[in-house]
């Protein structure tokens, strides 16, 4: 393929939805070469091997979080140091969103600490999808469970992707969060995709779960009734005050078998190296790049972890070759005159 070239074409890999514990299984088991370089030619048959798509992220609506999430410091059950703070004004979002577009994001994701919004606040969230929107950007929230008027009344504002993670495998599921059923992430991914929202759908690795666990994590995005057309994989930031502020590094080269295996399973979804970014070092951002992820979280922060300086990824990308993907407009923008 042409250096800075598109595939004509993202149909000819087959998307497959019925992987078996074992065929997952056996994929983690490859040789690190093979299973790079399995990875590695899928992801170069459907997308181009040298760009990366970047998304910017915005806490909205900080802390104080009813939920017990083992992870996260923005539960109101731990005692983290994390300061609550309201929704922000539709001003200030409008400014974020202008600023990392002017630094080359693509799309602008919004979160918000709910376990589920109220209608009221779903309102204000809408009216901050237009203005976001507005601007060029594709957008994405992520703001807890959602119900299917709310889910329809996001779609209405124009939004592209909802954000709502797994997080880990069924079995593991239960050792991270008692305030929230797997089916309840499964209903609301329901309800996103009724409405005509695209999914952003991962989860954590490095939480003390077990090989077979991140096999049958990413069997279960795999074999949903329709894969995710985003897949964050986050690598655990722990966090002191968490229950899992103590929790033991993954071992690097696990992270990119996550990563490739990701790649296989879904050969049409973008794969975003999400969070721990800040830890990892050059060498294995490249490695995970090989692998297929094509996408970052680019910017200084996240929700409220630290992410490596825009300057950085600039170097990276320059010392890689690797170059931002521009935003793809939809035929409807098109029409629109977007």
């Amino acid at each position: 393929m042409a250096e800075g070239t598109q595939p004509a074409s993202r149909q000819g890999t087959a998307v497959r939805q019925d992987w078996s514990r074992e065929e997952v299984q056996a994929l983690f088991a490859l040789p690190f070469n093979d299973l790079l370089f399995r990875a590695h030619s899928l992801h170069r048959a459907q997308f181009d091997p040298n760009a990366v798509q970047l998304s910017t992220l915005l806490s909205i609506k900080t802390g104080a979080c009813p939920e017990d999430c083992a992870y996260c410091p923005q539960s109101a059950r731990f005692d983290t140091g994390l300061k609550a703070e309201p929704l922000l004004p539709l001003a200030e979002v409008k400014r974020a969103a202008e600023e990392a577009k002017a630094n080359g994001a693509t799309r602008f994701c919004m979160g918000a600490a709910w376990r589920a919004p109220k209608d009221r606040d779903l309102e204000k969230v809408a009216a901050m999808v237009r203005e976001v929107k507005s601007l060029g950007l594709e957008t994405c929230v992520t703001l807890g469970m959602l119900q299917p008027h709310q889910a329809h009344n996001l779609a209405e504002a124009g939004l592209d992707y909802y954000n709502h993670n797994l997080d880990t495998s069924p079995e593991y599921y239960g050792e991270i969060i008692s305030t929230r059923t797997y089916e309840d992430r499964l209903d609301t991914l329901e309800n996103v995709r009724a409405a005509g929202v695209k999914v952003c759908c991962g989860g954590i690795v490095g939480m003390g779960e077990s090989n077979v666990d991140r096999a049958e994590f990413l069997r279960t995005l795999a074999n949903l009734p329709q894969q995710p057309e985003s897949v964050p994989i986050n690598e655990l930031v722990a966090v002191p005050g968490t229950p899992l502020g103590d929790a033991a590094k993954l071992d690097p080269f696990e992270f990119v078998r996550t990563i490739a295996v990701a790649r296989i399973l879904m050969p049409r979804s973008y794969v975003r190296l999400s969070a721990g970014r800040t830890e990892m070092n050059d060498e294995l951002q490249a490695l995970c790049f090989f692998a297929g992820a094509n996408s970052i979280f680019y910017g200084e922060r996240l929700l409220t972890t630290g992410n490596p300086q825009n300057e950085r990824d600039r170097k990276l990308f320059s010392r890689l070759g690797i170059h931002a993907e521009a935003r793809v407009t939809s035929e409807l923008e098109v029409a629109c005159g977007a």
